[in-house]
């Protein structure tokens, strides 16, 4: 990955849709922001429009979703949205929203980033923070972990190992790319969320997503998915990746090494990523910057 100048966008872009968990419909705006700003999240719909900053430090422990909380403003299923910014380069943003749950939209990234591509890039004058691994950082153990290891080629590079064992209807499945712009929305941001029948019946009798459909994402059953087509063979293994380059973006800087995770989710994502943002705290300069 190249060094590069920090981004913005060019204009005001929005994507509306309802929350998967709550239901609750939930308007996105995307805004230009100044140098510096990084991703911040402003709760429109409070009194006092609170504000944070996007990034692992204001991370909450929620299960099947990252959630960041500071204070009163808290925005659930951020994931997709921090995949799409980090992947198109997109550095500084003001992003408004009028509900706590970002909206669940196809399951995908796809909207994010078709909004935000039409919204235009903004080349600004500053040298995006870039931290290059140079040694392995793992967390996790033998049956579920991450790693980031130094990159042969001076690119990212991400690997999702999906095995939930023989009895899961969803089979066994890896994905790897290189992050680049045009592959990551082509290749990455349409693969959608998934579950198992049981698992979305189950959530159904919590009371949780009631009006999510079959064709709001991928429900499979022993005979693949219900009511719904692949948009890829390996799609599950595809959305898992994305949600780890989302999860990843809360470091706040690009990170260039080789990214790999055998059956990880969430936390351990923020495990890792909590690691690398110390590693970027003492190491990190404007420019080339080494993890020492």
């Amino acid at each position: 990955m190249r060094q590069r100048n920090e981004h913005t966008i060019a204009h005001d872009c929005q994507v509306q849709g309802l929350g998967y968990w709550s239901g609750i419909p939930v308007c996105v705006r995307m805004l230009p922001a100044s140098l510096g700003t990084g991703i911040r999240m402003v709760r429109t719909d409070l009194e006092g429009a609170p504000i944070l900053e996007a990034n692992v430090l204001t991370r909450q422990n929620q299960e099947l979703r990252t959630t960041l909380s500071e204070g009163t403003a808290c925005f659930q299923m951020v994931e997709h949205l921090m995949a799409a910014l980090y992947a198109l380069e997109i550095d500084n943003c003001i992003i408004e929203i009028d509900a706590e749950e970002l909206p669940g939209l196809d399951g995908s990234a796809a909207a994010y980033v078709d909004a935000l591509r039409s919204a235009g890039l903004v080349i600004q004058a500053a040298a995006r923070p870039q931290l290059v691994v140079d040694r392995t950082v793992r967390v996790g153990n033998a049956a579920s972990w991450i790693e980031v290891s130094p990159s042969p080629d001076n690119n990212a590079h991400y690997e999702y190992q999906l095995d939930y064992g023989p009895e899961c209807p969803i089979r066994p499945q890896t994905y790897r790319t290189t992050l680049r712009v045009d592959s990551f929305c082509r290749e990455v941001a349409p693969a959608r969320t998934f579950v198992t029948a049981d698992q979305a019946e189950q959530l159904r009798e919590a009371g949780v997503a009631k009006h999510v459909t079959n064709k709001d994402l991928l429900v499979f059953d022993d005979d693949g998915p219900v009511d719904n087509l692949l948009r890829f063979k390996d799609e599950c293994a595809r959305h898992k990746l994305l949600d780890m380059v989302g999860d990843l973006a809360l470091v706040g800087c690009d990170v260039i090494g080789t990214f790999v995770s055998h059956r990880g989710g969430h936390s351990l994502n923020a495990k890792l990523a909590s690691k690398l943002l110390k590693l970027a705290e003492t190491s990190l300069e404007i420019g080339n910057s080494r993890a020492a």
